[in-house]
């Protein structure tokens, strides 16, 4: 994770708060934002009472909230914690993965595992819950905590997912919304109402966002395993495209958004490993930016972003330059790739940002 150009762009944001909505916030916000120091402001929703009361006690910004609740399009709404959020055919999938075949095995003996065990397992609703009759609704809670500006909205809550996004229909513009990180499913009926990226993209692109950025989960049946991913029993090696995680963003020549705006949609692009639309941006802005902070060293920063898997450290003048010359090192050479480059490309891809 490198977080080296957001910390630099948070030293000149002056007294600009970077505003986040964690909507599914077990295990933690991610670390990524804590790149913008005292100058993040965040509110983490999560049903599960020990895991808040864990983040509670562990966090140090008094600016960041934790909120223990379900949460739902409307406040009337019930929720089923048995069957949870999630759509009949979800349930109907999961149930073929080879994951679900490990929790079955495991199932005695997370019964009586601690929370921490639990939720590793992504088994949430094994852990004490809050009143599932009365849950949040979450534009509410940002009118309630006086929340008229919000840079980033993430939702996991593994089922109603789309349900909650779609409480933001048309809203988005008015909060300021810069970047959206949703978990998607891969699996659907073609229906337009159901908790799919189909219907997510159409939803988002509507909403005047574009997609940068689409990380794909993989996961075996059960009828024939592939290795986990992860320590716990969830995404493997191979296997069907099951869920994954879309990150939706303004574009850079999106109108409306003032400077401070501007250089945190850079940030979080950034943080996206998506270094080379932070660096449009900058260029495209270099004027107005460069009151903020040095636009040359955010560049000089964000090339060495992009320069993570090769091992060079250029700065951005003279990685421009060697791309212009075409030369070999921006392409992957011929033949067998060697152990080095395949260790290498296997190091980079653990140290990429999970969700």
């Amino acid at each position: 994770m490198d977080t080296a150009f957001a910390s630099f762009v948070a030293t000149g944001l002056a007294d600009a708060r970077f505003s986040l909505l964690d909507v599914g916030c077990s295990g933690g916000i991610d670390p990524r934002w804590r790149a913008f120091g005292p100058a993040l402001r965040a509110l983490a929703i999560d049903p599960s009472v020990p895991e808040c009361e864990r983040l509670r006690r562990a966090e140090t910004n008094r600016d960041v909230e934790y909120v223990t609740a379900f949460v739902a399009p409307t406040s009337a709404t019930r929720i089923d914690v048995e069957r949870g959020q999630a759509s009949p055919l979800i349930f109907r999938i999961r149930d073929r993965l080879s994951c679900m075949r490990t929790y079955e095995l495991r199932r005695e003996r997370l019964e009586a595992a601690g929370t921490e065990d639990k939720l590793g397992h992504n088994a949430w609703e094994k852990t004490q819950l809050a009143d599932p009759a009365r849950p949040v609704v979450v534009t509410d809670l940002l009118a309630e905590r006086g929340w008229t500006d919000l840079d980033y909205l993430k939702i996991d809550i593994d089922g109603s997912d789309f349900d909650i996004l779609q409480t933001f229909d048309n809203r988005f513009g008015a909060l300021g919304v810069l970047g959206v990180q949703l978990e998607v499913n891969f699996v659907g009926t073609g229906s337009d109402s159901e908790h799919a990226f189909h219907n997510t993209d159409r939803f988002m692109r509507r909403q005047g966002f574009d997609l940068f950025r689409l990380d794909v989960r993989t996961y075996s049946s059960r009828a024939l395993p592939a290795r986990y991913v992860w320590p716990t029993p969830a995404e493997t090696v191979s296997g069907r495209p099951f869920q994954g995680e879309a990150y939706y963003a303004r574009d850079i020549d999106s109108p409306g958004l003032d400077l401070a705006k501007r250089a945190k949609l850079a940030a979080i692009f950034s943080l996206w490993s998506v270094p080379d639309m932070a660096a449009e941006l900058l260029v495209q802005d270099r004027a107005d930016l460069s009151t903020l902070f040095d636009v040359d060293h955010g560049l000089n920063l964000l090339a060495l972003q992009a320069q993570a898997d090769r091992g060079t450290r250029l700065g951005y003048q003279a990685y421009m330059r060697t791309f212009e010359q075409d030369v070999p090192s921006f392409y992957r050479r011929e033949g067998n790739i060697g152990l080095a480059e395949r260790l290498g490309a296997a190091w980079q891809a653990f140290r990429k940002p999970r969700p």
